[in-house]
């Protein structure tokens, strides 16, 4: 952490609170701030840039300075330093070369941010791809046209398959990714899109089903000692995870075949709406285990990937160049609890 002179932390300050400058600069010194100690919450207080506002005016300006770097011409450099945060922060997880082409393509269609979002999954989508494409080059224009291409196939209806057939001639860059995308004016053949397999979800029901996770004191011969070594231990709910002093914690599961199967298990909790393709609008904690050992593509199975340095379940109906951490062995959801105040008095259960 670099601790800034109170003179200049209260200039950049000033400078935020008075918006002096462009959003460039702003972000700029959002991130001196920080750095300098500086909560977000803190900079908001002094100056009136929400948390949210402040990291993506510091993502921006950090993808700006990419594009001076890469030396993209006056006219975009111009053109972003006016307005474009919520776009240039798009594109933060594209390569300094794709950021340039990027910037330039949304500039010349005149996009706007859900436009550069959707332009910066086209080309992470297709920078996974094992082989390029026939006919498209690796320009983001070549990127989003596959795209088009692509979901266009798939469509029966003549009209969604006219528009995005129109959106890829609008975007294709060369004339050989344009020759691929007219001819589905004159192949109607429709190839179905493979659908999503499901998440291997199953909820625990029964007590037994659900084991404690007692501590291990050692063998005997054993001493007070060694009795008192052993840390207290506390169930948290609703899995009974068990944390001890240290920095690791263990939850119990069942003996389950495919829990046995794996060779280098590992469980993540989360909530339910993390998950990809879910339609239950409940909400719930789960339990996911990945069996870290899994790391080769096959399209029946969810992976968790890192994305923007946070991990993310995904699932990739074509092989891909993205690293694969584990693949996703079970889904387990809670057992449910009709009345827990009940559950705790087993004699008026007897009764």
């Amino acid at each position: 952490m670099t601790q800034l002179p109170p003179d200049d932390s209260e200039t950049l300050l000033k400078s935020l609170r008075q918006k002096q400058g462009n959003w460039v600069e702003w972000g700029k010194a959002c991130q001196q701030l920080q750095k300098s100690g500086y909560s977000p919450q803190a900079i908001f207080e002094a100056t009136g840039f929400e948390p949210i506002q402040q990291n993506q005016i510091i993502v921006g300006s950090q993808v700006y300075s990419s594009l001076e770097q890469a030396g993209v011409s006056e006219a975009v450099r111009s053109h972003y330093s006016h307005k474009g945060s919520d776009i240039l922060y798009e594109f933060r997880l594209l390569t300094q070369p794709e950021r340039a082409a990027a910037a330039e393509l949304v500039m010349q269609h005149q996009l706007n941010a859900d436009d550069a979002r959707e332009l910066a999954r086209s080309i992470k989508e297709f920078e996974h791809l094992r082989t390029l494409p026939a006919g498209f080059s690796h320009h983001p224009g070549d990127a989003v046209a596959y795209q088009c291409w692509k979901l266009a196939r798939q469509k029966t209806d003549l009209q969604d398959r006219s528009r995005l057939i129109a959106k890829g001639l609008r975007f294709a860059h060369t004339q050989s990714a344009r020759q691929q995308i007219e001819q589905l004016l004159v192949d109607f053949t429709v190839e179905p899109k493979r659908p999503a397999p499901k998440l291997p979800v199953y909820r625990l029901e029964s007590e037994e089903e659900l084991p404690r996770l007692v501590p291990v004191v050692g063998q005997m011969p054993l001493t007070l000692s060694d009795l008192q070594a052993v840390p207290l231990m506390e169930e948290i709910e609703p899995f009974r995870l068990v944390k001890f002093a240290g920095e690791q914690a263990w939850v119990p599961l069942p003996g389950w075949q495919v829990v046995l199967r794996a060779e280098d298990p590992v469980a993540i909790l989360c909530d339910s709406d993390r998950l990809p393709n879910q339609t239950s609008s409940t909400q719930e904690t789960v339990l996911v285990v990945i069996d870290r050992s899994k790391r080769q593509w096959n399209a029946d199975s969810y992976f968790i990937v890192e994305q923007s340095g946070q991990l993310e379940f995904q699932w990739f109906e074509t092989e891909t160049t993205q690293p694969l951490l584990g693949q996703v062995v079970i889904v387990v959801r809670p057992k449910r609890v009709l009345d827990e105040e009940l559950a705790k008095d087993s004699w008026q259960i007897d009764e």
